[in-house]
C-alpha cells in the first residue's frame, strides 16, 4: 500500500532529493539524505527482528538523529512511540509496558535512565543513536515495510481523567487525512512550505504538525533544540518560514524578545495558537507586525488541531476557536446528547478524517470517548449563532502547563505513597509563565512537610508534574456524599491558591 508516510518520503526523495527537508542548529539534510539514512536505520531495526507492527519507542530531546529514526521506525513496520525525554524511570516503564515496546532507541545519556526503567518490570531491547549515527553514510537507498493504511503506525500517549496515560493509536489514513485537510484551505499548510518548531518532536504538535506534516507535503522543518524566544524571532524571518505553532507562552516569549522589532514575518502564513486563553494583547502584538494569530481547539485524539479561528475573524471573535475544519466537525451537546443552544454550554464533540480510530489495548476507554462516530471530547464549551466553538472548562480534570497534559490523579497516587499522607488532591494553580501548574492540597500527620512532599516527587514524576504549589492542612478534605473528594469544593475554595500561598519550588 502507498498511502503511507514512508510512501511521501520516497516521492519528494525521487522528485526534490536536493532540497533540504530538516534543518537542526545549522545542520540541514536534505530530502535524499534523510531517505536514505532511514532507510538504512529501518534496514537495522529489521536486522534486529523487530517484526510489522511491534511497537519501538523514541526516547530523546529535538536533535537531527531523532526524527530520522523516527522515519525510519515507521518505513521498518514498526509503531513508533514517542517518549518523553523528561520521563523519570517508572513514568517510562508505564508506557513501554502499556505499549508493549520491544525496542527504544536512545542517545547514550539516557542509558541509565532506561536501564533503571527496565528493572522495574519485564525487558525489551535497545538501541543507541550512536550505533545509529555512522548509517548516515552509505549509498542510495529506498527501503522501506508499509502497514496497511489502517493499521496502527504510532501510539502518542496521553492523560487522560482517569489518571491513567493512554495511548492514543495513530494510522497512515489518520495521518495522512490530517496533512490532507490541514493544505487545503488559504490560511492553512502548503506543499514546499517551511515551518518552525519550537515544541519538542515528542508530542503532537511536533510529530504530527512538524514532522509529519513536512514529510507529507514535502517542505522544510526547522527544528530547534531548545526555546531561545529572540533566535526563534530571527529564524522567522531567515529562513522565509510560512507557519509556525504553539502554546501562548511560546508567542508571548517571541514578541517580548529584543529581535521581535526587527524581525521580517512577511513571509508567515500560519500562526496558530492553543493549549490556554490567548490574551487581546498578545494578539495584538503579533497582529502589529501583521501576522494574526489563529487560537485553536483540539486534542490528541483529534490529531491535535480540529478548529482555528480563520484568520479574518481573528480579532472580532478572540476568545473563539473557529466552526470546525472543511472535513472536521464540531457540536456541542446537552448531557441527554441533544443539541446545546447556542451560548449554552455542553461537552464538545468532534468528528472528522484525523480522529483516532481508538486507544492502544483499552476498549472500555474507546467505547467511552467514540460514540455513534463522535468523539466526546470531556472538555465544555459553547457554540455561537453562527457556530463557532469556543471553550470554557474540562469536565476532564486535567492540568495543562504550557500546553502538556498532566492528570492529577497520577500526581495524587505519587503523594498518598508518603507514609503520613492521609488524603491528597492536585489542582490547577494559575501560573503566568505556563498558564496552569499543579498545586498540592494535602491533609498530613507525623510532621510530613511540603519539602518531603517535593522531594518524593522530584524522585519518581517529571519537573513539570511537581507541584509548584503545596498546601498543609489541618482538616480533611470537603467530599461528596459518596464519599469521593469533591474537586468542585476543593478548586473553589483554593481557587486563589497562587495568590494567597508562595511557591515552593
Amino acid at each position: 500500500m502507498a498511502a503511507t508516510v514512508g510512501s511521501a518520503l520516497h516521492w519528494w526523495a525521487k522528485t526534490k532529493g536536493e532540497q533540504d527537508a530538516l534543518v537542526v542548529a545549522g545542520e540541514s539534510l536534505t530530502y535524499r539524505e534523510l531517505q536514505d539514512w532511514s532507510s538504512r536505520i529501518a534496514r537495522k531495526i529489521v536486522d534486529l527482528e523487530i517484526q510489522p507492527g511491534q511497537r519501538v519507542g523514541v526516547l530523546g530531546p529535538n536533535s537531527l538523529t531523532w526524527p530520522v529514526i523516527a522515519l525510519g521506525v515507521l518505513k521498518a513496520g514498526g509503531v513508533l512511540i514517542p517518549l518523553n525525554p523528561r520521563f523519570k524511570p517508572a513514568e517510562l516503564r508505564k508506557v513501554v509496558d502499556d505499549a508493549g515496546a520491544v525496542l527504544v532507541v536512545m542517545p547514550n545519556e539516557f542509558a541509565q535512565t532506561v536501564d533503571a526503567a527496565r528493572e522495574l518490570g519485564r525487558t525489551f531491547d535497545t538501541l543507541s543513536f550512536d550505533e545509529l549515527a555512522p548509517l548516515r553514510a552509505g549509498g542510495q537507498d529506498d527501503f522501506r515495510i508499509d502497514l496497511e493504511p489502517d493499521e496502527p503506525t504510532a501510539l502518542l500517549f496521553t492523560s487522560g481523567s482517569t489518571g491513567m496515560s493512554k495511548g492514543v493509536i495513530c494510522t497512515n489514513r489518520t495521518l495522512l487525512n490530517i496533512a490532507f485537510e490541514a493544505s487545503l484551505t488559504e490560511e492553512g499548510f502548503r506543499p514546499g512550505s517551511t515551518s518552525l518548531l519550537v515544541l519538542p518532536l515528542v508530542f503532537t504538535p511536533g510529530l504530527v504538525w512538524g514532522l509529519v506534516m513536512t514529510t507529507v507535503l514535502g517542505g522544510k522543518l526547522i527544528i530547534e533544540k531548545e526555546f531561545d524566544p529572540g533566535r526563534a524571532a530571527k529564524l522567522l524571518g531567515e529562513h522565509d518560514v510560512q507557519a509556525i505553532f504553539g502554546v501562548p507562552l511560546i508567542f508571548e516569549a517571541i514578541s517580548r524578545s529584543p529581535e521581535f522589532a526587527d524581525a521580517d514575518l512577511s513571509s508567515l502564513r500560519t500562526a496558530i495558537v492553543g493549549g490556554a486563553a490567548v490574551a487581546p494583547a498578545l494578539l495584538q502584538h503579533w497582529a502589529d507586525k501583521g501576522v494574526a494569530l489563529r487560537q485553536i481547539y483540539g486534542m490528541t485524539e483529534a490529531g491535535g488541531v480540529a478548529t482555528a479561528t480563520l484568520v479574518a475573524e481573528a480579532f472580532d471573535h478572540p476568545d473563539t476557536c473557529g466552526s470546525g475544519s472543511i472535513f472536521t466537525e464540531v457540536k456541542v451537546v446537552r448531557p441527554d446528547g441533544t443539541d446545546a443552544a447556542p451560548g449554552e454550554e455542553g461537552e464538545i464533540l468532534l468528528r472528522g478524517p484525523g480522529v483516532t480510530p481508538g486507544y492502544w489495548n483499552d476498549a472500555e476507554s474507546t467505547a467511552a470517548a467514540l460514540q455513534n462516530n463522535w468523539l466526546h471530547s470531556g472538555d465544555l464549551g459553547t457554540l455561537d449563532d453562527e457556530g463557532r466553538v469556543k471553550f470554557v472548562d474540562r469536565l476532564k480534570d486535567l492540568i495543562i502547563t504550557g500546553g502538556i497534559n498532566i492528570s492529577p490523579v497520577e500526581i495524587e497516587r505519587v503523594i498518598s505513597e508518603i507514609p503520613g499522607v492521609e488524603e491528597v488532591a492536585v489542582i490547577a494553580a494559575a501560573d503566568e509563565r505556563f498558564g496552569e501548574t499543579p498545586a498540592a492540597i494535602v491533609t498530613v500527620k507525623d510532621g510530613v512537610d511540603a519539602a518531603a512532599i517535593i522531594e518524593h516527587c522530584d524522585r519518581l514524576v517529571a519537573d513539570y508534574k511537581v507541584p509548584r504549589y503545596v498546601v498543609i492542612r489541618d482538616e480533611p478534605l470537603p467530599r461528596l456524599p459518596s464519599g469521593k473528594l469533591s474537586k468542585t469544593a476543593i478548586r473553589s475554595e483554593y481557587r486563589y491558591v497562587a495568590e494567597r500561598f508562595d511557591k515552593v519550588r
